[in-house]
């Protein structure tokens, strides 16, 4: 008896092995038949280009030294929309080769001006409501 019960078990538990894999092979047909088709594709035309201008901004320097006796005591430079100054490091009481007699100073950059310098235009009138006429 103990074998019977053995060729059974085996005999289960290959069934039970084989039936997931029946049932996922079959799975995949019910699934195809119930989703619907990919969309259409379209061409599709081509517009017109965008009438777009791109201007390349100024590379032209600008450089104005200010002089009092023949000594430099000022260089603005401009280059495009960017202004700088330099200026010499000239400290009161410094003697050459003294740590605050370093000549070099680091450039100070004009701010607070963006783009080319705007035109003033005269203000629009402002529109007003004539009044309700008076109730009689």
């Amino acid at each position: 008896m103990p074998t019977l019960t053995l060729r059974s078990l085996l005999a289960v538990a290959a069934a039970t092995l084989a039936m997931p894999v029946m049932v996922h092979a079959q799975a995949p047909a019910n699934d195809a038949a119930n989703t619907p088709p990919p969309p259409q594709t379209m061409k599709l035309e081509e517009g017109e280009a965008p009438e777009v201008t791109i201007t390349q901004p100024s590379t032209e320097k600008k450089i104005i030294e200010k002089k009092q006796q023949g000594k430099v005591t000022e260089v603005k430079v401009q280059t495009g929309r960017t202004t700088y100054y330099a200026k010499p490091n000239d400290t009161p009481g410094s003697m050459r080769g003294d740590a605050q007699s370093d000549s070099s100073r680091p450039a100070q950059f004009q701010v607070g001006e963006f783009g080319p310098p705007k035109k003033h235009e005269a203000p629009e009138p402002v529109q007003t409501l004539q009044p309700a006429p008076a109730k009689k």
